[in-house]
């Protein structure tokens, strides 16, 4: 049984489950739902223009920038755009029933509205940073199993994470970047394929492949603001999120560039650092972005992420491959890891320098869990001067501060447990692995091209014996 047999049939089951769940439990949600709606009902009051933008942009970055980013292999350009297209499609409407059933569940049905898409969108995200540590290594069965299993293991730990540690992370550092890196990392150690330790013939880029990947990282790049702003408080806090992304990105761009000048030999850069190393900015500002941490904050969090993710993929990467089984093949442990626990630490940092001086009252509603609780006179006089703020746990800031430590490591622990299982579960024999010698290889899986292993013409040319003749 092959390719031919295991994907149709795995997806016909996942159709014919996700069908009958989505008949029972999926419904509209009031913005979506005809009967909600009346003659006092203002269109335009509609989620719809609020939340709709946010996802058209993490969308992009979904499909468009990370398919791209993935084809940088000269023989896997197919392989890294079109399995991220699927896998992403597949995740997206996964997460919504998972996800659903912790976030939107109530009187048994899922309620359904664009916010769920952007929660979903943000699911997606992770299965697509984790497939960056086995890209090349692993055939599209294995990717749709991947996502199969780590987006439930993701929504409880998310959802363990939010509703009983309670923690501030508005651009996903914790629950996003740090989970999937190490979800990643666990299921590339259980792939880990020793005949690839000293790396393999197609394992290259090429003019072309390169060019495409960058136009991925200028994709990120440019919609990253609204990746880290999507689902932060709407008004000031969303407009900080975006300053602080946009200004991080920049600071680490213009690193990124001083760096691969000087660290390559020939003070010449590397495409490599521009495509990966550029956004690390995005990252590291995740956990604060929402904070009053003033933009020169942001912009030394953009050069710290952008330094000890450049060194990582110069002399991390190497180690893991050499001494701990760990072939990370995008090195997401340099871009999402380290990055994302610069960003936790920023991010900690900034809630023991929170007061209510630098925040007024406003404070509360950042850093919801310090609120007083319920019968706290204290309460009654924030919410004379906000209306709505809720009731919070009353904890200190350096209370809050252990918590957030608490779900960092909680967080990783659950991400490599669960990368393990999921990666035993991958190895088994009828997932159709491609072999060492078919890896990052996309003749194994698509029909392609006449073109495909083609020596350009200007190379040819340049080889021909008349040509050396002429210019001799």
């Amino acid at each position: 049984m092959n390719l031919k047999v295991r994907l149709p049939v795995f997806v016909l089951v996942m159709e014919v489950v996700m069908i009958a769940l989505y008949a029972v439990f999926v419904t509209y949600d009031d913005n979506a739902n005809a009967k909600m709606q009346n003659n006092e009902t203002n269109p335009m009051d509609n989620s719809v223009y609020r939340d709709y933008p946010f996802f058209a942009d993490v969308q992009v970055m979904i499909f468009i920038g990370f398919g791209c980013l993935l084809a940088f292999f000269r023989y896997y350009g197919f392989s890294g755009m079109v399995f991220n297209f699927l896998t992403a499609t597949f995740t997206i409407q996964w997460a919504i029933l998972i996800q659903g059933f912790f976030q939107f569940y109530h009187d048994g049905k899922i309620y359904l509205g664009v916010v769920n898409l952007v929660n979903a969108e943000f699911a997606c995200a992770v299965v697509l940073i984790s497939f960056g540590a086995v890209l090349g290594k692993t055939g599209p069965v294995q990717l749709l199993v991947l996502a199969l299993l780590e987006v439930p293991i993701f929504s409880v730990t998310e959802w363990v994470v939010l509703k009983y540690i309670r923690i501030n992370d508005a651009g996903g550092s914790i629950l996003i970047h740090l989970f999937a890196c190490y979800f990643g990392l666990g299921v590339t150690f259980v792939l880990y394929r020793p005949g690839l330790s000293k790396g393999h013939a197609k394992e290259i880029t090429s003019y072309h492949s390169d060019i495409l990947s960058v136009m991925g990282t200028l994709f990120l790049w440019v919609f990253w603001p609204s990746f880290n702003s999507a689902l932060t408080l709407k008004g000031d806090d969303q407009h900080r999120a975006i300053l602080h992304t946009f200004i991080g990105l920049c600071s680490s761009t213009i690193t990124a560039f001083a760096l691969s000048a000087v660290f390559n030999k020939r003070g010449k850069l590397t495409m490599a650092d521009i495509q990966n190393v550029t956004l690390a900015g995005g990252v590291t500002v995740g956990a604060s972005v929402d904070m009053m941490i003033s933009p020169v904050a942001a912009y030394c969090l953009g050069i710290m992420g952008c330094t000890a993710c450049f060194f990582g993929y110069r002399y991390l990467s190497p180690f893991l491959a050499r001494h701990m089984k760990i072939q990370d093949q995008c090195g997401i442990h340099n871009l999402h890891g380290l990055t994302g626990l610069i960003s936790s630490t920023a991010g900690i940092c900034a809630i023991l320098l929170a007061t209510e001086e630098t925040y007024g009252p406003s404070m509360y509603q950042i850093f919801a869990h310090r609120a007083p609780p319920e019968g706290d006179p204290r309460l009654l006089e924030l919410q004379m001067q906000i209306p709505g703020l809720k009731p919070g746990l009353g904890r200190s800031a350096q209370e809050q501060a252990l918590y957030q430590l608490a779900a960092i490591f909680s967080t990783i622990a659950a991400a490599t447990v669960g990368g393990l299982i999921t990666g035993f579960v991958m190895k088994l024999p009828f997932m159709a692995s491609p072999s060492d010698g078919d890896c990052f290889d996309d003749e194994l899986f698509f029909d392609m091209p006449s073109d495909f292993n083609m020596i350009p013409f200007f190379k040819l040319l340049s080889q021909s014996a008349v040509f050396q003749i002429f210019h001799a």
